[in-house]
């Protein structure tokens, strides 16, 4: 249907997505940040198209949520069948065959054996404040650990987890207090000034060795929130011993380790979740974003013994719509039937290639990834590491401006997080705009 894109017809923002802007600005809250002036009127696979009629290739997915693709012909039919039948029936207060059923294959699909149990949300905020609760439930403890440069969500439990950028908070405390934050794996710039590989992670001794001998006893922490793979916080890779020393750790003082995988799950890494990567097996699992194709759903996963509170303890009234269960299960079948396998393997070619631009362009510090969830972090300098961050931000516009759609994250990083039924050719395409874009940057 689209055979050609990106097609730019006029330069964005062209004359009907102006109108359209100025009306936002009237109408909508400015508290949503904005990239860049995309005003979408329609999508369908990896295009999308602006209302002025302009086709970008979409390397955001919407910020990972349209994993299986824009307007998936299997997902936009589960969706339409299942609201001819039952749009709304709450699920806190009666019983949802879609929700059973989805709840049983997730249980079936998490990275271990043991019986797991489903609490359905609406969003990756509201799955991460369900375990917030549930972990404090459960334990009787106060403390929560989180890391810096983490992104856990907005809403105000959440956001008391979240540290990666001060925005965020401003003006919002007192937050919800016991949380203390401790620096994430980020090799690449540790804060301990240790350089890697080496045997023992700094940040997770610091933990054991100082927090743990100086500020907060361990038998008071309920819990370490952790995510596999850093999303907002520029795409973060750490290094495999992380994640298992990290859940040593737990294991060792019983401290329960919840893994967000609210961006990194669904398939996005080339595995279902991306903590398989790491052969680490958490208590909890919060998803979102990916898990429906673009319809709003959450989910809290957790042992069977430990998702174990009274009715009324927790509950939500849209949480598990059915029409958004429906459109959860036609996902999962296209993750398993194919799409998972290919993010692996089309992610695998363009970090290679990506790796071969870095020997080209100095503005590239590392690039780093698991599937199609890679980021490439820009310098000034390769040596001082001095973050470009403008140029980050004007390699993102020039990039909308040619017809490929990227996000920023961290202070100067680039995400690629495409749908995950991108071909070679999509990534080859995306790669010449942005070598075109990098040219013009450092030239």
């Amino acid at each position: 249907m689209f055979e050609k894109f990106p097609l730019i017809k006029v330069k964005p923002p062209g004359p009907e997505a102006r109108v359209l802007l100025e009306k936002d600005a009237k109408y909508i809250s400015p508290s949503s940040s904005r990239a860049y002036p995309l005003v979408v009127k329609r999508a369908q696979g990896a295009m999308v198209e602006d209302v002025d009629g302009n086709r970008y290739l979409d390397f955001t997915a919407g910020v990972a949520v349209t994993n299986t693709c824009h307007c998936s012909p299997e997902v936009v039919k589960a969706i339409c069948d299942q609201a001819r039948e039952l749009l709304h029936m709450s699920g806190a207060d009666f019983f949802n065959p879609l929700q059973i059923e989805l709840a049983e294959k997730l249980s079936e699909l998490c990275p271990s054996p043991s019986p797991k149990r489903v609490f359905f949300s609406n969003s990756g905020a509201e799955s991460v404040e369900a375990a917030i609760k549930l972990v404090r439930h459960r334990t009787g403890r106060p403390y929560i650990i989180a890391f810096t440069g983490a992104f856990h969500g907005r809403t105000m439990g959440a956001l008391s987890i979240t540290a990666s950028r001060p925005i965020h908070k401003k003006g919002f405390s007192p937050l919800v207090p016991g949380v203390i934050h401790v620096p994430y794996a980020y090799c690449y710039r540790c804060p301990y000034g240790v350089a890697h590989p080496r045997e023992e992670l700094a940040c997770v001794e610091w933990i054991e060795e100082e927090l743990f001998k100086t500020y907060v006893p361990p038998e008071e922490v309920a819990a370490v929130f952790v995510e596999p793979i850093q999303g907002e916080g520029g795409y973060i890779v750490p290094p495999k011993a992380f994640l298992k020393d990290l859940s040593d750790l737990c294991r060792r003082y019983g401290i329960l380790l919840v893994a967000d995988e609210v961006q990194s799950g669904m398939g996005r890494t080339g595995k279902m979740f991306a903590i398989e990567h790491f052969e680490v097996e958490p208590d909890v699992i919060c998803l979102a974003k990916g898990i429906a194709s673009g319809l709003p759903l959450g989910a809290t996963i957790a042992r069977q013994e430990l998702m174990e509170w009274p009715p009324g303890s927790h509950a939500s009234t849209f949480g598990g719509n059915p029409v958004s269960c429906k459109a959860a299960l036609a996902t999962l079948e296209l993750l398993k039937g194919g799409l998972v396998a290919n993010a692996a393997v089309v992610g695998d070619y363009l970090l290679k290639e990506l790796e071969g631009l870095y020997n080209n362009h100095p503005i590239m510090g590392e690039v780093r990834g698991k599937g199609l969830m890679i980021g490439i972090e820009l310098v000034k300098d390769r040596d001082t590491k001095e973050r470009a961050s403008e140029e980050r931000d004007k390699i993102v516009q020039r990039a909308f401006e040619k017809g490929l759609l990227l996000l920023g994250c961290g202070k100067n990083s680039i995400r690629f997080a495409p749908p995950l039924i991108i071909t070679k050719k999509d990534a080859d395409t995306a790669l010449n705009i942005l070598e075109e874009v990098l040219r013009e940057i450092e030239g």
